[in-house]
């Protein structure tokens, strides 16, 4: 005989699957809002260019479109280099002491 199926067990790991994909989203969101350098714009400014996105036609959507695919496209950027005052981006308390 067959064992039966758990249906509100599997419902209830099909939404908490759901509500994991949502978190998801919004943090891959929030870094994209980051790495397109939007952090420091003012929420309500970023709100309304959203909005704004919503209503433009095709063809500027389409202009964004190509401009965010070439975002993407480009090589990532190199991690920020050592400190220019010291040799391999060590702190002056990290280097040996000199002798006087």
């Amino acid at each position: 005989m067959r064992k039966p199926r758990d249906f509100d067990a599997e419902l209830k790991a099909l939404d908490d699957k759901a509500k994991r994909l949502k978190e998801q989203r919004r943090v891959q969101l929030g870094e994209l809002v980051i790495a397109c350098g939007a952090d420091g714009v003012a929420p309500e400014t970023l709100a309304g260019a959203l909005l704004a996105l919503s209503d433009a036609d095709a063809s500027t959507t389409e202009v964004w479109r190509q401009r965010g695919a070439a975002f993407f496209q480009r090589a990532p950027r190199k991690p920020a280099r050592g400190s220019a005052q010291e040799p391999n981006g060590t702190l002056p308390f990290d280097r040996p002491a000199q002798p006087a």
